[in-house]
């Protein structure tokens, strides 16, 4: 039996950092339980309703967040604040497949397109990796505004 994934980020920020990644990902933030969110409505503007109702007090609103796929294929992905910041390296990362199918020049030209519409969002551009025949198709390295590294491949 296979079993579903979640993935979790550790964050200062968790509504910035998970807003970042909703746009990276093409992913959306879900609306509260029971909460049907009209078309065209943010459903973090819905959190914030649902929270006040609720009587969470405003310095415990942004302690989490969460992330979906809009067509339920990908994992979810939470966001959790934590008091500490980032201090090393991440043992795990993830691969954002930028340039599914491409190769060489193409490939490239696909991954700095991308890379420059990540930095436009607030990620920060860390190494290229150009093409190494046979296995390596070429990567850049990057992270995310609260510095976890990530890849586009």
């Amino acid at each position: 039996m296979s079993r579903q994934v979640q993935i979790t980020f550790d964050a200062h920020d968790p509504r910035a950092l998970s807003t970042f990644w909703r746009d990276v990902l093409g992913y959306v933030h879900p609306g509260p339980p029971g909460v049907v969110v009209p078309p065209g409505t943010d459903p973090l503007d819905a959190w914030e309703e649902f929270l006040e109702a609720m009587g969470v007090p405003q310095d415990a609103r942004n302690t989490r967040s969460a992330l979906e796929d809009p067509e339920g294929i990908g994992p979810r992905i939470f966001f959790e604040q934590v008091p500490e910041g980032k201090t090393a390296k991440n043992r795990v990362h993830l691969d954002v497949r930028a340039a599914p199918g491409l190769q060489g020049d193409d490939r490239m030209a696909a991954l700095e397109a991308e890379c420059s519409r990540l930095v436009a969002l607030g990620a920060m551009r860390l190494q290229r990796y150009e093409p190494e025949p046979p296995l390596g198709f070429g990567h850049i390295v990057m992270a995310d505004p609260e510095g976890n590294e990530f890849c586009l491949d």
